[in-house]
């Protein structure tokens, strides 16, 4: 019979050992000096994934042994004798030290979960990056049977400092994860093997490996095609972009309803005559909206989006300061639509040039004609104004749009040609708008005249100011808002799979 594993767990079995074709007893000086070369082999600039061999001479009768059962496994190998140690060489991928060092900008922190040798794991940690050249592991580092011999406050603290875990069994990767989960943390587990099923089932995310048995593929929830390491950093990148990306489809939305129901109030509180009508506020949520809304779903991954902690699983999809921004900037779309109109009826010198008593009682122009002199109570009815509210609408709503390419960007880092649909989707919507304002027909359906020069450029200097307000909100939630939050200070954990190495790392999806 055959047996093979970790050389410091076989040796203790083994009673000779294979000297060329003789075979003579175990003795501690041949233990000592076999474990000698396997920790050269294990530490070594190779670091070599030992495994120990060795032979049953006169095994039990194999139809005497349960082999279901792998807990008797150890009563049947006893009496071993010792061939040898195989050194394998199995190095990391090259692009695992970059993954690490974007994991822990990213506010997440990478453990090591393995099988292998203390000393082997030890040394991998410091090629990749987990623990630097010449740093101590004391109290960062521990070996299974270290684990097990602390107590179970010791074992919680560490669970929550380590960084490496080696010659760790079956149960102490589900033991790792309850710790984790106790603390507060998400933990999500990565494995191939039958044995890692248990840990997969009992993390909030498990990912199998691609390579990994049918078991832990059915008892995870994502699998890594690649088994790549870094695959999985990728994929919280783009996570974190999706569910960014989700917050300013929701944020333009929100903020362009918010604007038009201000716009509506304000007619109606200030006694103005109406800005928009039905039919136009129609067209703008249902057409002129909904490209810009839909493109910004390819919004790119903000610079610096894998610098940023983690986000608390109990945090809302929108939070107070969130909510603020939508009502600064639906509060100004509002009142830019509504003042668009005013300007055309105060300021214009083409309009009839009313003073604000005339503007906000003009349903009284007929009954007390004094109080309007020389004005034709027919203007108030005029396409003018509301020609006016909707392209400063449509417009601010446009620039709207850019500023949702990201939640605390500036313009200046991403412009608006990072997103081509996004440039795209604003292009084609201004051309409807143009069409509905210079099409006869278009503009008789939607009661409104096309504008003249003068009154475009007044329409672009009201609507431009929404780029400098959220410009301004953005950078105050850069410097104060941005990642300050208490939410934000809780860590998610996660373990992937590397080989034969156990990765834990903090992020989220």
């Amino acid at each position: 019979m055959f047996a093979k594993g970790a050389p410091e767990g076989l040796l203790d079995r083994c009673t000779h050992v294979r000297v060329g074709a003789n075979k003579v007893p175990m003795s501690q000086a041949i233990k000592n000096e076999i474990m000698k070369h396997t920790l050269a082999y294990g530490t070594g600039r190779d670091t070599l994934r030992c495994l120990a061999l060795a032979t049953i001479d006169a095994p039990m009768d194999p139809g005497t042994m349960d082999l279901e059962n792998s807990k008797k496994f150890i009563q049947y190998e006893t009496n071993l004798t010792f061939v040898g140690v195989v050194g394998m060489l199995d190095p990391p991928r090259e692009e695992v030290k970059q993954s690490i060092i974007d994991c822990r900008a990213a506010g997440i922190r990478v453990i090591v979960i393995t099988g292998d040798n203390k000393s082997t794991a030890e040394a991998i940690c410091r090629r990749i990056g987990i623990f630097g050249e010449n740093e101590s592991t004391e109290g960062m580092a521990f070996t299974g049977r270290e684990f097990d011999d602390l107590a179970i406050e010791d074992q919680r603290a560490a669970v929550m400092r380590a960084r490496l875990f080696a010659r760790v069994e079956p149960a102490h990767k589900s033991k790792i994860v309850e710790f984790l989960q106790a603390e507060g943390e998400i933990s999500a587990m990565t494995g191939d093997g039958v044995n890692d099923a248990p840990a997969l089932k009992k993390a909030e995310i498990g990912i199998a490996m691609g390579s990994g048995t049918a078991v832990a593929k059915s008892a995870a929830e994502m699998i890594l095609a690649d088994d790549n390491f870094s695959t999985i950093v990728s994929a919280v990148e783009e996570g974190r972009a999706i569910y960014n990306n989700m917050k300013q489809f929701i944020r333009y939305l929100i903020s362009s309803n918010i604007g038009e129901v201000v716009c509506i109030f304000l007619t109606a509180a200030l006694g103005i005559p109406e800005a928009l009508i039905p039919v136009q506020l129609l067209w703008v949520n249902l057409v002129t909206d909904g490209m810009p809304a839909t493109a910004l779903g390819f919004n790119p991954p903000d610079m610096d989006i894998m610098k940023k902690p983690p986000r608390n699983a109990k945090e809302g999809l929108i939070t107070g300061w969130l909510f603020f921004r939508y009502m600064a900037i639906g509060g100004y779309v509002g009142m830019a639509t509504v003042g668009a109109a005013a300007w055309w009826f105060m300021v214009y010198d083409q309009g009839p040039l009313l003073n604000y008593y005339q503007l906000t009682h003009h349903s009284q122009c007929l009954a007390e004609p004094k109080m309007f002199p020389g004005v034709d109570c027919n203007i108030f009815g005029s396409p003018e104004p509301m020609s006016m509210a909707l392209s400063v609408l449509v417009t601010i709503e446009m620039l709207n749009a850019f500023n949702s390419l990201s939640e605390n960007q500036s313009l200046l880092v991403m412009p608006p040609w990072t997103n081509g649909y996004l440039m795209g989707a604003i292009g084609l919507s201004m051309a409807l708008h143009f069409m509905i304002l210079y099409v006869d027909v278009m503009s008789v359906v939607f009661q409104i005249t096309p504008l003249n020069l003068a009154e475009w450029v007044a329409v672009i200097k009201i609507s431009f100011p929404v780029i400098l307000i959220d410009e301004l909100l953005k950078f105050i939630a850069r410097k104060f808002a941005d990642g300050t939050n208490p939410l934000y200070s809780c860590h998610w954990i996660v373990l992937a799979l590397t080989g034969y190495t156990y990765w834990a790392y903090v992020t989220t999806f």
